[in-house]
């Protein structure tokens, strides 16, 4: 991925290909790619372990980067943890697109040097517009299970497949906007691509059982292959490296533990 060509990458978290391409509107040529992984931390293990990409700034609306930050040994010249504090909506629990638009247009104003990850965190769980499915089990009295994904495999939730589809698809709807915004303000090759995808109901192998989410370790089509949409928008930006400048946030680990569980990930 780091050896692709572009300027900006826009990161759909958990965003299948066919998702993606039944309901693309964005502007530019669509294939596929592989990813390295089923599930965020894998992604980030697979792509950027012992890297120096001094001449990247990672904007984020996931807290995994932060969670592996130690033992990922990646430098980045800068990272933005848009989930931390300003940047996250209480009510629904994530980081809402238009949130990481506006804050991914201030960095590249910041940064005109350095090449954009831009990770969003649609169209991965919570379900900006279905909140009713966000909803923890009754049964769940621990909340060991903190998302529908989980209580769909223990069979504690009964919704149908089209149902949690439709959730699915209006969640990478909703964030398409503002990417479309964001791929209009930044000058240069812009990609847009996702870190795995995910699994609604479908059957994986060897058991055919039917399968919910991305846990790590699976590697179905469904789960492994991304949209790859590159878009060319005015002349080339120069990128060079730099000395990073990212400093250690402090963040307390109740905090980090919320927003892991309100993400649907069980800690």
């Amino acid at each position: 991925m780091l050896a692709e060509d572009w300027d900006n990458l826009i990161i759909l978290d958990a965003c299948r290909y066919d998702l993606f391409e039944q309901n693309n509107r964005l502007p530019g040529h669509l294939e596929k790619r592989l990813s390295r992984g089923s599930h965020t931390r894998e992604f980030l293990w697979g792509n950027f372990t012992n890297r120096t990409v001094d001449d990247t700034v990672y904007i984020s609306a996931s807290p995994q980067l932060y969670v592996l930050r130690d033992k990922l040994g990646a430098t980045f010249h800068d990272i933005v943890d848009v989930w931390i504090e300003a940047g996250w909506d209480q009510t629904t629990g994530t980081v809402l697109p238009e949130t990481m638009t506006e804050l991914a247009i201030e960095a590249s104003e910041k940064f005109p040097e350095k090449r954009l990850i831009v990770h969003y965190m649609q169209p991965h769980y919570p379900f900006i517009n279905a909140p009713e499915l966000n909803a923890r089990s009754p049964y769940d009295r621990d909340h060991s299970k903190a998302d529908i994904w989980g209580e769909l495999m223990g069979q504690k939730r009964s919704v149908s497949r089209h149902t949690v589809w439709e959730a699915y698809r209006e969640n990478l709807r909703a964030a398409l906007p503002a990417v479309e915004e964001l791929m209009m303000a930044l000058l240069g090759r812009t990609v847009v691509t996702s870190d795995h995808g995910n699994m609604i109901g479908d059957r994986a192998a060897p058991i055919p059982i039917r399968e919910w989410g991305h846990p790590p370790g699976i590697y179905t089509e469904e789960l492994v292959t991304v949209p790859w949409l590159v878009y060319d928008n005015g002349d080339r930006r120069e990128i060079v490296s730099g000395e990073s400048v990212t400093t250690d946030a402090t963040v307390s680990s109740d905090i980090v533990t919320e927003r892991l569980k309100n993400l649907g990930y069980v800690e």
